[in-house]
């Protein structure tokens, strides 16, 4: 049985903390179920915790999260108490999205290290390995390769609100089969060179192949996820970058009805159900959204 069609509303910038509540309240009033920021360090942006508790205050039925945090930027047990924070204050509203980094260019910015690869995806599997376990024990001792963890109270008692859910974004296969193997929700993503899509970035019945490898008797518990900044829906084709610093993104224009029937094909093809769209999408996908209700 295919899960039922969710949407989400990428937004990064404000120019007041009316024009984010504003922001928040009209993804809210339109249908989406949830708000998403990404953990960009140098783009002028909004800073995640911050801004997705201010959206969480002002909606009531809105959910909010991380597309995602840069796993190299925080400490795992920092992070947790921050989400385990934001879950308790939003009331169960939070979803915790995690990524091994953004690129080698931003941490050169920072002057910070940026691990090969291989480093960045074992440091985000033990990651998340101590996120479930803090939310689940009341004490933690973790050895791992990147991170040790000593006598670490856990989540429970009155910060205990249930663990929130894990979404990890990846295209390359190691990252699809970790997401697959400790993810609650997989944002399956593409690989990217400076001037678009990279040519040898598997197919997506390959990740899925992978995904349904790693995640075994588990795969039917997975949410599919990925973003349509590429649909437009319009008449009209255009470039445009998804969020600043982002690549180019090839859009293509759809009719209303002809989304409809894309996104239904993609859930029956490819398992996709919670589809994310960037701000300047959300007025425009909202009657898409009315059809897909339910379905």
């Amino acid at each position: 049985m295919s899960r039922p069609f969710r949407f989400g509303v990428v937004a990064a910038y404000a120019q007041s903390h009316r024009a984010w509540i504003e922001t928040a309240r009209k993804a809210e009033t339109l249908g989406y179920a949830t708000l998403l920021i990404p953990d960009r360090a140098n783009i002028g942006s909004l800073a995640p915790l911050t801004a997705l508790a201010t959206a969480a205050e002002a909606t009531t039925s809105l959910h909010v999260g991380s597309y995602v945090f840069s796993n190299e930027y925080r400490h795992p047990v920092i992070l947790a108490r921050e989400a385990a924070t934001l879950a308790l204050l939003s009331e169960g509203r939070f979803e915790l999205g995690l990524g091994a980094g953004v690129g080698e260019a931003e941490a050169r910015q920072l002057g910070i290290d940026f691990p090969k690869a291989g480093t960045r995806v074992a440091r985000l599997e033990e990651t998340l390995q101590i996120t479930r376990r803090l939310f689940a024990e009341e004490v933690v001792n973790f050895t791992g390769k990147h991170y040790t963890l000593r006598d670490v109270k856990g989540f429970t008692g009155p910060m205990q609100q249930g663990r929130p859910p894990l979404l990890v974004a990846g295209a390359g296969e190691r990252m699809l089969k970790l997401a697959a193997r400790e993810a609650d929700i997989i944002a399956i993503g593409s690989k990217f060179t400076g001037r678009g899509p990279d040519p040898s970035d598997a197919t997506l019945e390959q990740k899925l192949a992978w995904i349904r490898e790693a995640a075994g008797e588990r795969f039917s518990e997975l949410e599919l996820s990925q973003t349509i900044y590429h649909m437009q829906i319009s008449d009209s084709v255009s470039e445009l970058a998804p969020s600043a610093g982002g690549p180019p993104i090839p859009k293509q224009a759809f009719t209303t009805e002809q989304a409809v029937a894309h996104l239904l094909e993609q859930r029956e093809r490819f398992g996709f159900s919670y589809l994310q769209v960037y701000e300047g999408q959300m007025e425009n996908f909202a009657p898409v959204m009315a059809l897909l209700a339910g379905k």
